[in-house]
């Protein structure tokens, strides 16, 4: 089977599991995930699984990723921020559904590789940075939204506090032991609502201590 064979029958998997956004599809369907892992798991690249990038780190199952997304309420204008920039392959998906993405990873060698493999692709409208994605990007706040491919033990104040009003945070909650589950906070005022989305198994959000 073919790598485009494989790719179509991934997105009619996502259409089966709920996945309805036509823009959100069409990401999944322009960006090439084979880009975006290790020579070793290509023949798995459109398998609906984690695979592993180094550093304990994975790049999301594209269900997952999918699901999370779709939640996001992505609009074309929004300016977005994720947080866990892994290899670059949600990054991708973003530059297609928003105006502009700013983007967090912790590990800057995993940082620098994603850049390379966006700007080879002609992906321009995203800024990146090695860095603790705990904190957010406080000079670059209000965001419209913000996502996260790593799971916290609670809600991070400091990064929902960086939402516009109306503005939704997607991320897993739960320790590393823990069942963990996605989140949907939404900004209201002064007010943080937040709704349970369903299980889930991410990477811990690691602080970084230097």
């Amino acid at each position: 089977m073919t790598p485009s064979t494989r790719k179509i029958r991934l997105i009619l998997d996502l259409r089966r599991r709920g996945i309805t956004n036509t823009d959100l599809l069409s990401a999944f369907e322009r960006v090439p995930r084979e880009d975006f892992v290790p020579d070793a798991f290509l023949d798995q690249c459109y398998e609906d699984i984690a695979l592993p990038i180094g550093y304990g780190q994975t790049v999301s199952q594209p269900s997952v990723v999918a699901t999370m997304l779709q939640a996001l309420e992505i609009e074309s204008g929004h300016k977005v921020l994720e947080i866990g920039m892994g290899s670059g392959y949600q990054t991708a998906l973003l530059t297609y559904l928003c105006r502009r993405v700013y983007a967090i990873e912790l590990h800057k060698e995993l940082q620098r590789e994603a850049e390379k493999r966006l700007y080879a692709l002609n992906r321009n409208n995203f800024t990146s940075m090695a860095g603790d994605g705990s904190l957010g990007w406080p000079q670059q706040a209000p965001f419209a939204r913000i996502i996260s491919a790593a799971a916290a033990d609670d809600v991070p104040r400091k990064l929902a506090e960086q939402l516009d009003d109306g503005g939704i945070l997607i991320l897993p909650i739960g320790g590393e032991k823990e069942i963990q589950k996605i989140v949907k906070v939404v900004r209201v005022g002064d007010e943080f609502e937040i709704e349970d989305l369903g299980p889930v198994r991410f990477v811990p959000l690691v602080q970084n201590s230097s």
